[in-house]
C-alpha cells in the first residue's frame, strides 16, 4: 500500500480533544477533512503525524502547543475604548469580535474584561497554549 508522502491529497476522520478530554473538533457525522500534505493547510504537527500513514489505519497523536496554533502571545492582547465599538454590539466576557488588523486583514479577538470605558480582547487563537490530542483515520490517498 501507498503510505503517505509530501504532495499527497488526503482525506481523514479526526476527532480533536484537550489534554482534559475536552471534544474541540471532529469530523464525526461529516465529510472527512480534505488537504494536501506539505501545502501549510493543516498545522505542522497534524501534518507530521500522518505522514507514514496507510489507507483505513488509525492512529493517536499528540500535538505540542509549538506544533499547532503557538503559545499565547501577551502582544495579542490589547485594551480598546468601547466608543470605538459598533452601536449595536453590546460587549460581554467570552464573546467573539471581528476586527481588522491596519493591513486590512479579518482577525476574531475574545473580550476577556469588560470595564466602565473599556474593553480588553485576546487575539490568540482560541487553542493557543494548548496540547492537542487527534484521533485519526486515513480514509483516502490520492
Amino acid at each position: 500500500m501507498a503510505k503517505i508522502k509530501d504532495g499527497d491529497n488526503v482525506k481523514v476522520h479526526y476527532t480533536g480533544k484537550l489534554n482534559d478530554g475536552t471534544v474541540f473538533d471532529s469530523s464525526e457525522g461529516r465529510e472527512p477533512l480534505a488537504f494536501t500534505i506539505g501545502k501549510g493547510m493543516m498545522i505542522p504537527g497534524f501534518e507530521k503525524g500522518v505522514l507514514g500513514m496507510d489507507i483505513n489505519e488509525e492512529k493517536k497523536i499528540t500535538i505540542s502547543p509549538e506544533e499547532a496554533y503557538g503559545e499565547i502571545r501577551e502582544d495579542m492582547f490589547a485594551e480598546v475604548e468601547k466608543s470605538q465599538l459598533p452601536p449595536n454590539v453590546k460587549p460581554e466576557v467570552g464573546i467573539e469580535l471581528m476586527s481588522q488588523t491596519p493591513d486590512g486583514q479579518q482577525l476574531v479577538v475574545r473580550v476577556t474584561e469588560v470595564n466602565e470605558k473599556t474593553i480588553k480582547i485576546d487575539a490568540n487563537h482560541q487553542l493557543a497554549g494548548k496540547e492537542l490530542t487527534f484521533d485519526i483515520k486515513v480514509v483516502e490517498i490520492s
